[in-house]
């Protein structure tokens, strides 16, 4: 009697089968690496879908130069692969005063036209995200395989059908796909997949003691930044992990106790809402993530 697939079987095969269609129907794919747990999902999925040969396509890191330390070291490793090719996309200097950025305008400038860019740049016509359609209600609006125009913008007006995992993969010249392999998963389901597969991930998902600024309800990390403190705000030291990595001064932390994978699985048993809620760039405006991805952003 055939072996019944689990669920993480089935969220694993239908991942490799679109990272097969999108090197099978464009000519020029990217995997955008991000150096999170999505990340590490995907190319561990992509390796999976190619293997023995190596992945077909690069990996692209749109650095915005504000990553936490940490990440950096493990981008180190995972370049240290040869069976990988790294591309990063480096947007310029940073000012002297990392706390003087303006959120909104560092994203649009340092993310959105530094992925755009790099996207022309290289002429890559799909580009392979991890993002999930869970996290957040714009992201609810995504298709697999995300049509976006020459300019790179994403209307979900156009947003071809997806019947029976048919894909619409035809695009005309200049215009893209942005493919989300993972549209299904949830939070759970990456690190269920995390615990099987003996992934690794950046430190930083897991409980120590941080340095951190209580603000609002969030715990603020003070990694790479001077005189963040506000009046009558003080520099606390709390046991706290990252639910979500992204860069130093909009990225928040989580009360946490949990040190290891499975402690996590436990935890996220019993918590309610999007580990988004604590990347605080998604709420600077009132439809703030969607505005972003219609001028680009992922």
């Amino acid at each position: 009697m055939p072996k019944l697939m689990s669920h993480l079987d089935m969220l694993e095969a239908q991942a490799i089968f679109a990272l097969r269609e999108t090197a099978a129907s464009f000519e020029r794919p990217v995997l955008l690496y991000s150096i999170g747990k999505d990340s590490s999902v995907l190319l561990r999925l992509a390796t999976k879908a190619f293997a023995p040969a190596p992945i077909p396509f690069p990996l692209l890191h749109v650095d915005t130069g504000m990553k936490f330390k940490e990440m950096y070291q493990f981008r180190s490793q995972i370049a240290a692969d040869p069976n990988l090719t790294l591309l990063i996309e480096e947007p310029g200097p940073l000012p002297d005063d990392l706390s003087q950025i303006d959120r909104s305008h560092c994203c649009a400038k340092r993310k959105t036209e530094a992925l755009l860019h790099a996207l022309s740049a290289h002429r890559f016509d799909a580009a392979i995200g991890g993002a999930r359609r869970e996290e957040e209600k714009s992201r609810a609006k995504e298709r697999m395989f995300s049509y976006r125009n020459r300019n790179g913008v994403w209307d979900p007006r156009r947003q071809r059908p997806e019947i029976w995992n048919v894909f619409n993969t035809k695009i005309a010249e200049g215009e893209s796909v942005r493919v989300f392999p993972l549209s299904d998963w949830t939070e759970m389901d990456i690190w269920l997949y995390i615990e099987r597969e003996k992934i690794p991930v950046v430190p930083l998902y897991f409980a120590a003691e941080r340095l951190v600024i209580e603000r609002n309800g969030q715990l603020i990390p003070t990694e790479g930044c001077q005189n963040l403190l506000r009046p009558g705000e003080q520099m606390v030291t709390r046991l706290c992990r990252f639910r979500t990595l992204g860069c130093f001064p909009c990225t928040a932390a989580v009360p946490s106790t949990a040190k290891t994978v499975q402690e996590i699985i436990l935890e996220l048993s019993t918590t309610d809402g999007s580990e988004r809620t604590t990347r605080l760039i998604d709420f600077d405006v009132e439809g703030s993530m969607e505005r972003k991805k219609k001028e680009g952003y992922f």
